[in-house]
């Protein structure tokens, strides 16, 4: 008798499962629009600028040899940005004479217009690795860079994802014909801000277990398996060989190292590598969903975090500021593809917050302008 009850109660469960829809008087809702309107009432505050100046570590301009800066920066002020990096410094062509002649271009852009806004890193052409001669010309190319203005190396995630070698093999993160190039860094006294691999759902199974579902369904070439190209764990792995070796180089951690969602983790990180700094773009939402362990994971590691962003949409620099700034609860992020939960506010102590925003980029980046900021 109580298997017979059973079985039809487990029956609904399963098949309450399997309904991707939810009927309405106006029709079926799919998850993906599903937007409920919250009824809690609480404090807000909605901030459009920053408590104090701040410097974006992370962003890229693409026009930034003909565009028209004095725009840039009047949208800067609009959020009491002090300061841009641009890290896209070579633009996106494979070709050198062209993104050499784009750098130049940007540099006198920016000295026409406010050098004292806007700083560039450079970046490196991995087109012929594995060319006789092509670890040494890349380290003179750096070197180049860097006595013209460039400030830091940028590496895009492209290194381990899909650049190859001129024998068709993929070129690992810590592939040793690079170790010339990081040394350089380290002797030159610029920082490598470095993107590795993207988040870990990315690489798990797409299904209703998976929090990046929406973004996967949405996005589909960002999904990734273990052999496309290697799995996640040895991108992470090359990377952290880096760190390990190049003891000497200061590296910025793209995105926390994609550890936002795992702070025990990346606080192990930060004592194994003493060499290593994070910057924030484009976790946010990791941080505002667990306020108070992202809140003593600033505190302990004030010194070694930087304020980014990644992509220029200056609306959603609220987001960031009201994460770090307020003890705002339970608002929403500005993508829900990205993140479908609310969050929370960690209310940075002023003087944490002064270190993100701007002193700790003012101490790893050389050469960027002081007067504009608090001390």
């Amino acid at each position: 008798m109580r298997n017979n009850l059973i079985l039809p109660l487990l029956l609904t469960v399963s098949l309450a499962y399997a309904q991707p829809k939810v009927s309405t008087p106006e029709g079926p809702v799919d998850f993906e629009e599903y937007e409920p309107v919250s009824t809690l009432t609480v404090a807000e505050h909605k901030l459009t600028r920053s408590k104090y100046p701040f410097i974006d570590v992370h962003n890229h301009q693409f026009e930034m040899d003909r565009a028209d800066l004095n725009k840039l920066i009047a949208q800067m002020d609009a959020l009491n940005m002090g300061l841009m990096v641009n890290l896209s410094g070579r633009g996106f062509s494979s070709n050198t004479g062209e993104s050499t002649k784009f750098f130049d271009g940007a540099l006198a852009n920016i000295q026409k217009t406010n050098p004292k806004r806007i700083a560039l890193f450079t970046n490196i052409n991995f087109a012929g690795v594995g060319e006789k001669g092509w670890t040494e010309q890349a380290v003179r190319t750096l070197e180049e860079d860097v006595k013209k203005g460039a400030k830091g190396l940028k590496i895009y995630k492209s290194l381990g994802f899909n650049v190859k070698d001129t024998e068709g093999n993929r070129v690992r993160v810590d592939d040793p014909r690079l170790d010339p190039i990081w040394a350089k860094c380290g002797e030159l006294g610029i920082p490598v801000l470095i993107h590795t691999a993207d988040p870990k759902p990315f690489w798990d199974p797409m299904d209703r277990f998976n929090e990046r579902w929406l973004e996967l369904k949405l996005h589909p070439g960002r999904k990734r398996s273990d052999n496309n190209p290697v799995a996640w764990e040895q991108l992470i792995a090359e990377q952290h060989n880096v760190f390990r070796k190049h003891t000497k180089t200061t590296f910025i951690n793209a995105h926390m190292g994609w550890y936002p969602n795992n702070l025990n983790k990346l606080d192990s990180l930060m004592k194994a590598f003493p060499n290593m700094v994070v910057e924030i773009g484009a976790v946010i939402a990791e941080l505002g969903r667990q306020p108070r362990a992202a809140h003593n994971f600033f505190v302990k590691n004030q010194d070694r975090i930087l304020f980014g962003k990644d992509s220029w949409v200056p609306s959603e620099y609220s987001t960031y500021f009201r994460v770090l700034e307020t003890d705002d609860e339970y608002f929403p992020y500005h993508k829900k593809y990205h993140a479908f939960w609310r969050m929370y506010g960690l209310a940075l102590p002023d003087d944490v917050l002064k270190k993100v925003y701007y002193k700790n980029a003012l101490r790893i980046i050389p050469g960027l302008d002081k007067s504009q900021f608090p001390q």
